[in-house]
């Protein structure tokens, strides 16, 4: 059975946790077969908030690993879709 993986990363304070989230997704990086990020744009500049959505490939037990390092990261909420096929 083939599983393919989608991720959701909710960052809520991104100036204080973004760095750390990026080496986290640079460490998993072959991993990560697509990634997009989504920013709440408010007029008066960057905001705190920020979601990324990743499409994973490769070995499963990667991807658990990512997911566990991620959730070590406070304000950070990680949701998985998992899809068999």
């Amino acid at each position: 059975m083939h599983e393919k993986w989608v991720i959701g990363i909710h960052i809520t304070n991104r100036e204080h946790d973004s760095l750390r989230v990026q080496h986290t997704l640079t460490k998993f990086g072959c991993s990560i077969r697509t990634r997009f990020g989504i920013n709440e744009d408010k007029e008066s500049g960057i905001s705190g908030h920020g979601l990324i959505l990743l499409e994973l490939s490769g070995d499963p037990s990667e991807f658990i690993k990512l997911v566990e390092e991620l959730q070590k990261i406070k304000g950070i909420e990680v949701k998985k879709m998992v899809f068999s096929h």
